[in-house]
């Protein structure tokens, strides 16, 4: 996966209770790397991820997926 970072990403699980999140701000070398994201309906909720946790497609997707209503699941 490309560094830096897409600028949308979809969590395979609600983070924070949401799913859909924007890039804020990224850093870190090598293995280090992490992401700081926003939800995007709630910019005060901010979550930093090590982009190792990123990469992994079961966990995130990059850009923004349309996602079931939890009722529908």
């Amino acid at each position: 996966m490309r560094w830096p970072p897409n600028q949308a990403w979809t969590s395979s699980q609600p983070r924070e209770g949401f799913r859909h999140f924007e890039v804020m701000s990224y850093g870190g070398k090598g293995d280090e790397r992490w992401v700081k994201l926003f939800a995007i309906l709630n910019k005060d909720i901010q979550i930093e991820v090590p982009w190792s946790e990123m990469k992994i497609y079961s966990k995130w997707t990059s850009g923004w997926l349309q996602l079931p209503d939890e009722g529908d699941i």
